[in-house]
């Protein structure tokens, strides 16, 4: 099931689009909907993640936006077209809808040390551009 999960992410993380082969641990396949939460272990709710962004979701399945007063869904490979939520800007991952807010701010997508990565593996070739 590992494979199959990494393949259909192109070996990327779903969430930051991190190649496995630029990360320092092994990618994570990540429960969409957490066990915890009676998320089943089938292809239809697991996505390719990286440690980060897994460590960062945890069994999270939403967040607040940035009032705090409205709960939003997080991104859903699965459900969710990445293109529609997220664009890129110099190796930051803008949010282009609240699901996009809330899943950059949840998971920490834009610290700095996270931008300057995705710049420098896009110099190289390594990750998409803008």
């Amino acid at each position: 099931m590992r494979i199959a999960v990494a393949a259909r992410a192109r070996f990327r993380c779903e969430y930051c689009l991190q190649h496995e082969d630029d990360a320092i641990q092994s990618h994570h396949v990540d429960h969409i909907i957490s066990e915890k939460h009676d998320g089943e272990t089938a292809l239809h709710n697991l996505a390719y993640s990286c440690n980060l962004c897994n460590w960062m979701k945890g069994s999270d399945v939403a967040a607040y936006d940035a009032s705090g007063r409205m709960l939003i869904p997080l991104f859903n490979p699965r459900m969710d077209s990445w293109d529609e939520h997220f664009g890129l800007q110099f190796g930051e991952i803008v949010p282009l809808t609240a699901i996009g807010e809330a899943t950059v701010r949840l998971l920490k997508l834009n610290t700095p040390q996270r931008i300057a990565e995705r710049e420098s593996l896009a110099s190289c070739g390594r990750y998409p551009r803008t």
